[in-house]
């Protein structure tokens, strides 16, 4: 199978949604408290550190998950083929495959996620405006990645958006009791 029609099919989406909807709540939940006390507000730097910290924690952790799916399958797979190693598969071109496939998963997870994280940072800091400002840009991206999320899975776009929206509000307030940046 070529790597258009996989993408075609979807298996970039997790990663993709994943990492938007993580750097994004990074973002809430790292400088909401900050940003909603009236403190010093956005600045590019901040978008930047928070950014960094959504891309390393997402490259992590997609890549461990989807790494230790897909050795769970190529396990699953030995078993029904009633191999004598139950990790024979992994050491074959299918286990080079498989930890291929978790690192572009993590690629473009992290990527997201840095992304997600530094838009409404440093749009806020760019743009002129209340301190709070970067706070609603966040919840609107979180709205707008609902609406292309639910149109993508065949789900209502708006059920979606406003789901997102309510999470992102309920990150934004742990994020101002934190108050951790």
């Amino acid at each position: 199978m070529t790597r258009a029609r996989r993408v075609r099919r979807g298996s970039l989406t997790l990663p993709l949604a994943l990492g938007l909807s993580d750097g994004i709540l990074n973002a809430l939940v790292l400088a909401g408290g900050a940003l909603l006390r009236g403190g010093r507000g956005a600045d590019a730097l901040l978008g930047v550190r928070v950014g960094v910290a959504a891309l390393v924690t997402a490259a992590f952790a997609v890549y461990v998950a989807k790494y230790a799916e897909l050795r769970e399958q190529l396990a699953h797979a030995s078993r029904q083929l009633n191999l004598a190693s139950r990790g024979h598969l992994a050491t074959t071109r299918l286990g080079r495959a498989v930890a291929r496939e978790a690192s572009v998963a993590a690629a473009v997870a992290s990527a997201a996620s840095f992304l997600g994280a530094l838009f409404p940072l440093a749009a806020g800091a760019l743009l002129p405006g209340p301190g709070w400002a970067p706070v609603v840009l966040a919840v609107a991206a979180l709205a707008v990645l609902g609406f292309a999320l639910g149109g993508a899975v065949g789900g209502s776009g708006i059920r979606w958006a406003f789901m997102l929206t309510v999470g992102g509000v309920a990150v934004a307030i742990v994020g101002l009791y934190l108050d951790i940046a």
